[in-house]
């Protein structure tokens, strides 16, 4: 089994998305029993809170539900428990260095690293830009499933 947590800032607009769009991705392919997909926050900021309501919108439109859900905070016995930490943009991946030290066992990735356009995903919280989120997101987890060979 593949245990992939994505992390940003606050988690409950990028990570949230991602960790919902990659299990609808693995539902939908018939493949989800070979996956265990989480998120969590780099701050405290939004512990406990649900994703952000334009997310929550748009994911409600693509069919996805992310009902229930709470941001929580990265653990750092986590970088033992899964397999790939996934960050969204340059402050996430400091942030992941600071938390766990030297990535030892290559884990620790941006999503936008399984594209041919590695980059930062945009926070929508500040760009307002929902959809270009989803998007990059979007190709980010195809990329993620191709890198896995699925």
């Amino acid at each position: 089994m593949t245990k992939i947590l994505f992390v940003c800032h606050g988690s409950i607009c990028r990570s949230p998305m991602a960790k919902y769009v990659m299990q609808d991705m693995v539902d939908k392919r018939g493949i989800a029993e070979n996956f265990y997909i989480d998120c969590a926050a780099m701050t405290y900021e939004e512990i406990g809170n649900p994703v952000y309501p334009p997310v929550r919108q748009l994911l409600n439109e693509k069919g996805i539900d992310c009902n229930g859900y709470g941001a929580r905070h990265i653990r750092k016995d986590e970088y033992r428990d899964f397999d790939y930490i996934i960050g969204m943009d340059a402050e996430n991946m400091r942030d992941l260095r600071y938390e766990f030290g030297e990535d030892r066992d290559n884990k620790i990735y941006r999503l936008l690293d399984f594209t041919d356009r590695p980059r930062d995903i945009d926070d929508p919280w500040y760009t307002r830009k929902f959809d270009v989120c989803y998007r990059d997101v979007l190709a980010g987890c195809e990329g993620l499933l191709m890198h896995l060979n699925y």
